[in-house]
């Protein structure tokens, strides 16, 4: 059975009772959905489709010339992390004329992970300030696309972000580096609660 056609018939369990929601946001072909592919644990409902004339003048795709599909809604994956609990993962759309969406898909959610092409950081900084606007934690993960890249402390400056903010590597394609930016972002959400109820 191929690995695809066993993920897409991995049913809910029965046992399952907690949904947990995490947004992955981003610029313009920064590898939301081929993230959200790769770990998910069923075929992700994607709403991918070809880009035509039509997006000419609309969606700027000038520094991303060999991307032909585009993400007209969002993308939906699920990760069972034991019997009783499901984690959701949203991909939201990077194009400007979705973001009015992002506000409403930041509802319930738990955390985020802004996926960063070090290649157009500037397209990054809109996710983090809505997300810093809602207060909602995230990490920040810089897809690998080859070619040389920035350190990554260079890149935390270039993103003025704080050092309470994980940063990390991963390469959407593969399925164990997504898992790490997930685990990361687990373990970030686990040290703020810890510490919030430490405040107490």
């Amino acid at each position: 059975m191929k690995s695809s056609d066993q993920a897409a018939r991995t049913p809910l369990r029965s046992t399952a009772s907690d949904g947990l929601k995490i947004v992955i946001v981003g610029g313009f072909g920064v590898g939301k959905t081929t993230l959200v592919r790769s770990v998910s644990e069923i075929r992700p409902l994607s709403t991918e489709e070809t880009m035509t004339r039509a997006g000419v003048g609309i969606d700027d795709a000038g520094d991303v010339q060999d991307k032909t599909t585009t993400t007209v809604a969002f993308d939906f994956g699920r990760i069972s992390l034991n019997n009783e609990m499901v984690l959701y993962l949203f991909g939201a759309p990077g194009q400007q004329r979705f973001w009015f969406l992002w506000d409403r898909l930041f509802s319930g959610t738990l955390g985020a992970v802004v996926l960063v092409d070090t290649r157009r950081v500037e397209d990054s900084w809109y996710a983090i300030d809505r997300l810093e606007h809602h207060g909602m934690p995230f990490i920040v993960a810089r897809n690998h696309f080859g070619g040389p890249m920035p350190e990554l402390e260079d890149l935390r400056k270039a993103l003025d972000l704080s050092d309470d903010v994980p940063l990390i590597d991963c390469d959407a394609r593969e399925r164990e580096s997504g898992k790490a930016v997930l685990i990361t972002l687990v373990n970030h959400l686990y040290r703020l609660s810890t510490a919030l109820e430490g405040a107490h």
